[in-house]
Protein backbone atom coordinates (compact mmCIF):
# COMPACT_ATOMS: atom_id res chain seq x y z
CA UNK A 1 0.00 0.00 0.00
CA UNK A 2 2.67 2.70 0.70
CA UNK A 3 4.12 5.08 -1.88
CA UNK A 4 6.39 6.87 0.28
CA UNK A 5 6.87 10.87 -0.81
CA UNK A 6 10.02 11.97 0.47
CA UNK A 7 11.24 15.74 0.41
CA UNK A 8 14.61 17.13 -0.57
CA UNK A 9 15.03 20.40 0.16
CA UNK A 10 17.09 22.83 -1.93
CA UNK A 11 18.21 25.66 -0.08
CA UNK A 12 18.11 29.03 -2.21
CA UNK A 13 19.16 31.44 0.48
CA UNK A 14 21.87 33.83 0.09
CA UNK A 15 23.55 32.10 -2.88
CA UNK A 16 24.40 35.21 -5.04
CA UNK A 17 23.79 38.60 -4.80
CA UNK A 18 20.27 40.10 -5.05
CA UNK A 19 20.40 40.91 -8.69
CA UNK A 20 21.12 37.89 -10.47
CA UNK A 21 22.71 34.51 -9.75
CA UNK A 22 25.68 33.52 -11.57
CA UNK A 23 25.94 31.07 -14.04
CA UNK A 24 27.52 28.51 -11.52
CA UNK A 25 25.12 29.27 -9.46
CA UNK A 26 22.03 29.17 -11.19
CA UNK A 27 23.93 25.30 -12.26
CA UNK A 28 24.35 24.43 -8.69
CA UNK A 29 20.91 25.98 -7.12
CA UNK A 30 19.20 24.10 -10.27
CA UNK A 31 15.86 24.65 -9.61
CA UNK A 32 13.28 22.64 -11.40
CA UNK A 33 15.99 20.10 -11.86
CA UNK A 34 16.44 22.38 -15.11
CA UNK A 35 20.32 20.93 -15.28
CA UNK A 36 21.32 17.04 -15.13
CA UNK A 37 23.14 16.23 -11.78
CA UNK A 38 26.27 15.72 -12.93
CA UNK A 39 25.79 18.91 -14.48
CA UNK A 40 24.93 20.57 -11.09
CA UNK A 41 27.54 18.95 -9.16
CA UNK A 42 30.19 20.56 -11.86
CA UNK A 43 28.83 23.48 -11.30
CA UNK A 44 28.83 23.39 -6.95
CA UNK A 45 32.28 21.92 -7.18
CA UNK A 46 33.58 24.60 -8.94
CA UNK A 47 32.04 27.03 -6.31
CA UNK A 48 33.65 25.07 -3.61
CA UNK A 49 36.99 25.23 -5.06
CA UNK A 50 36.87 28.72 -6.25
CA UNK A 51 38.22 30.06 -3.32
CA UNK A 52 35.53 32.72 -2.94
CA UNK A 53 32.61 32.33 -1.73
CA UNK A 54 31.99 33.09 1.91
CA UNK A 55 31.00 30.28 4.68
CA UNK A 56 27.23 30.09 4.23
CA UNK A 57 27.80 30.28 0.03
CA UNK A 58 29.72 27.09 1.00
CA UNK A 59 27.30 25.46 2.86
CA UNK A 60 24.75 25.74 0.42
CA UNK A 61 27.19 24.41 -2.35
CA UNK A 62 27.82 21.56 -0.20
CA UNK A 63 23.94 20.67 1.08
CA UNK A 64 23.23 20.81 -3.31
CA UNK A 65 25.87 18.90 -4.55
CA UNK A 66 24.90 16.47 -1.69
CA UNK A 67 21.23 16.95 -3.58
CA UNK A 68 22.80 16.34 -6.71
CA UNK A 69 24.66 13.14 -5.68
CA UNK A 70 21.42 11.43 -4.08
CA UNK A 71 20.13 12.23 -7.23
CA UNK A 72 22.32 9.74 -9.09
CA UNK A 73 22.20 7.37 -5.98
CA UNK A 74 25.69 8.04 -4.83
CA UNK A 75 24.39 8.14 -1.19
CA UNK A 76 27.61 8.15 0.33
CA UNK A 77 28.81 11.07 -1.18
CA UNK A 78 25.56 12.94 -0.33
CA UNK A 79 26.09 12.21 3.16
CA UNK A 80 29.83 13.62 2.63
CA UNK A 81 28.63 16.98 1.54
CA UNK A 82 25.99 16.98 4.24
CA UNK A 83 28.24 16.26 6.84
CA UNK A 84 30.86 18.99 5.06
CA UNK A 85 27.82 21.80 5.24
CA UNK A 86 26.77 20.70 8.74
CA UNK A 87 30.42 21.24 9.87
CA UNK A 88 29.97 24.68 8.64
CA UNK A 89 27.05 25.50 9.85
CA UNK A 90 25.62 23.18 12.47
CA UNK A 91 21.78 24.88 12.68
CA UNK A 92 21.26 24.27 8.84
CA UNK A 93 17.56 23.01 8.92
CA UNK A 94 17.52 21.68 5.31
CA UNK A 95 20.88 19.74 5.12
CA UNK A 96 19.60 17.43 8.20
CA UNK A 97 16.41 16.74 6.66
CA UNK A 98 18.79 16.16 3.43
CA UNK A 99 20.88 14.02 5.29
CA UNK A 100 18.07 11.96 7.10
CA UNK A 101 16.29 11.12 3.84
CA UNK A 102 19.75 10.05 2.46
CA UNK A 103 20.49 7.60 5.55
CA UNK A 104 16.60 6.51 5.14
CA UNK A 105 17.11 5.38 1.73
CA UNK A 106 20.25 3.67 2.73
CA UNK A 107 17.82 2.15 5.33
CA UNK A 108 19.85 3.46 8.27
CA UNK A 109 16.41 4.70 10.52
CA UNK A 110 18.70 5.68 13.63
CA UNK A 111 21.01 8.17 12.15
CA UNK A 112 17.79 9.72 10.06
CA UNK A 113 15.84 9.50 12.85
CA UNK A 114 18.38 11.34 14.75
CA UNK A 115 18.88 14.03 12.09
CA UNK A 116 15.35 14.71 11.88
CA UNK A 117 15.34 15.10 15.55
CA UNK A 118 18.19 17.58 15.15
CA UNK A 119 15.74 19.37 12.39
CA UNK A 120 12.98 19.23 14.39
CA UNK A 121 14.85 20.61 17.58
CA UNK A 122 16.24 24.00 15.41
CA UNK A 123 12.78 24.51 13.90
CA UNK A 124 9.80 23.19 15.77
CA UNK A 125 7.29 24.71 12.75
CA UNK A 126 9.26 22.83 9.93
CA UNK A 127 6.49 20.58 8.85
CA UNK A 128 8.56 18.70 6.50
CA UNK A 129 11.01 17.51 9.29
CA UNK A 130 8.02 16.15 10.53
CA UNK A 131 6.98 14.45 7.74
CA UNK A 132 9.98 12.69 7.17
CA UNK A 133 10.63 11.29 10.48
CA UNK A 134 6.92 9.84 9.81
CA UNK A 135 8.02 8.48 6.61
CA UNK A 136 11.37 6.60 8.62
CA UNK A 137 9.11 5.19 11.32
CA UNK A 138 6.50 3.85 8.70
CA UNK A 139 9.32 2.42 6.66
CA UNK A 140 10.38 0.82 9.69
CA UNK A 141 6.95 -0.47 10.66
CA UNK A 142 6.02 1.50 13.75
CA UNK A 143 3.13 3.04 12.60
CA UNK A 144 1.86 4.40 15.89
CA UNK A 145 4.63 7.35 15.68
CA UNK A 146 4.52 7.45 12.25
CA UNK A 147 0.99 8.47 12.64
CA UNK A 148 2.00 11.11 15.59
CA UNK A 149 4.46 12.67 12.66
CA UNK A 150 2.22 13.02 10.29
CA UNK A 151 -0.84 14.77 12.50
CA UNK A 152 1.80 17.00 13.61
CA UNK A 153 2.83 17.90 9.60
CA UNK A 154 -0.64 18.05 8.62
CA UNK A 155 -1.36 20.45 11.87
CA UNK A 156 1.65 22.77 10.52
CA UNK A 157 0.62 22.15 7.16
CA UNK A 158 -2.91 21.59 6.16
CA UNK A 159 -3.07 21.13 2.47
CA UNK A 160 -0.12 18.38 1.94
CA UNK A 161 -2.23 15.88 0.42
CA UNK A 162 0.55 13.48 0.33
CA UNK A 163 1.39 13.68 4.64
CA UNK A 164 -2.88 12.73 4.29
CA UNK A 165 -1.68 10.14 1.87
CA UNK A 166 1.17 8.33 3.94
CA UNK A 167 -0.75 8.64 7.22
CA UNK A 168 -3.90 6.85 5.56
CA UNK A 169 -0.67 3.87 4.53
CA UNK A 170 -0.03 3.76 8.33
CA UNK A 171 -3.65 3.29 9.32
CA UNK A 172 -4.28 0.51 6.42
CA UNK A 173 -0.99 -1.58 7.97
CA UNK A 174 -2.53 -1.14 11.41
CA UNK A 175 -5.76 -2.54 9.87
CA UNK A 176 -7.80 0.71 10.73
CA UNK A 177 -9.36 0.85 7.40
CA UNK A 178 -12.29 3.74 8.25
CA UNK A 179 -9.30 6.09 9.18
CA UNK A 180 -7.41 5.10 5.97
CA UNK A 181 -10.21 5.53 3.64
CA UNK A 182 -10.74 8.98 5.36
CA UNK A 183 -7.25 10.26 4.57
CA UNK A 184 -7.28 8.97 1.35
CA UNK A 185 -10.45 10.96 0.90
CA UNK A 186 -9.07 14.04 1.99
CA UNK A 187 -5.77 13.29 -0.23
CA UNK A 188 -7.77 13.24 -2.96
CA UNK A 189 -9.74 16.50 -2.23
CA UNK A 190 -6.38 18.02 -2.50
CA UNK A 191 -5.17 16.39 -5.37
CA UNK A 192 -8.07 15.23 -7.24
CA UNK A 193 -4.89 13.06 -9.88
CA UNK A 194 -3.83 11.54 -6.81
CA UNK A 195 -4.02 8.04 -8.49
CA UNK A 196 -2.50 5.62 -5.96
CA UNK A 197 -4.60 7.15 -3.15
CA UNK A 198 -7.82 6.40 -5.22
CA UNK A 199 -6.05 2.35 -5.49
CA UNK A 200 -5.31 2.54 -1.80
CA UNK A 201 -8.37 3.30 -0.90
CA UNK A 202 -9.80 0.72 -3.14
CA UNK A 203 -8.27 -1.52 -1.34
CA UNK A 204 -9.55 -0.42 2.03
CA UNK A 205 -12.86 -1.05 0.66
CA UNK A 206 -12.35 -4.14 -0.28
CA UNK A 207 -11.40 -5.46 3.00
CA UNK A 208 -14.65 -3.60 4.63
CA UNK A 209 -16.27 -6.00 2.24
CA UNK A 210 -17.48 -2.69 -0.22
CA UNK A 211 -17.16 -3.78 -3.58
CA UNK A 212 -18.55 -1.53 -5.32
CA UNK A 213 -16.92 1.29 -4.39
CA UNK A 214 -13.74 -0.68 -4.37
CA UNK A 215 -13.98 -1.25 -7.91
CA UNK A 216 -14.75 2.32 -8.88
CA UNK A 217 -12.51 3.57 -6.92
CA UNK A 218 -9.72 1.42 -9.16
CA UNK A 219 -11.69 2.57 -12.30
CA UNK A 220 -11.21 5.91 -11.42
CA UNK A 221 -6.92 5.48 -10.78
CA UNK A 222 -6.95 3.95 -14.74
CA UNK A 223 -8.93 6.74 -16.26
CA UNK A 224 -6.49 8.70 -14.31
CA UNK A 225 -3.52 6.43 -15.55
CA UNK A 226 -4.47 3.22 -18.38
CA UNK A 227 -1.09 1.60 -17.59
CA UNK A 228 -1.06 1.61 -13.17
CA UNK A 229 -0.85 -1.97 -12.87
CA UNK A 230 -1.99 -2.74 -9.50
CA UNK A 231 -5.68 -1.07 -10.28
CA UNK A 232 -5.72 -3.79 -13.33
CA UNK A 233 -4.86 -6.60 -10.61
CA UNK A 234 -7.34 -5.52 -8.19
CA UNK A 235 -10.02 -4.97 -11.27
CA UNK A 236 -9.46 -8.89 -12.60
CA UNK A 237 -9.06 -10.31 -8.79
CA UNK A 238 -12.85 -8.77 -8.54
CA UNK A 239 -13.72 -10.32 -11.76
CA UNK A 240 -14.38 -6.27 -13.14
CA UNK A 241 -12.24 -6.04 -15.79
CA UNK A 242 -14.13 -5.17 -18.86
Amino acid sequence: MRQLSIILTVSLGLVAPASALSPEWTKCVNKDNAYSPDVAIGACTALIQSGKENRQNLVIAHNNRGIAYKAKGDYDRAIADYNKAIGLNPKHVNTYINRGNVYGLKKDFDHAIADFNEAIELNPKRADAYYNRGNTYDENGDFVRAITDYNKAIELNPKRADAYYNRGNAYGHKGDYDRAIADYSKAIELNPKYVSAYVNRGFCYEKRGDKARAIAGYRHALSLDPNWQSAKDALKRLGALP
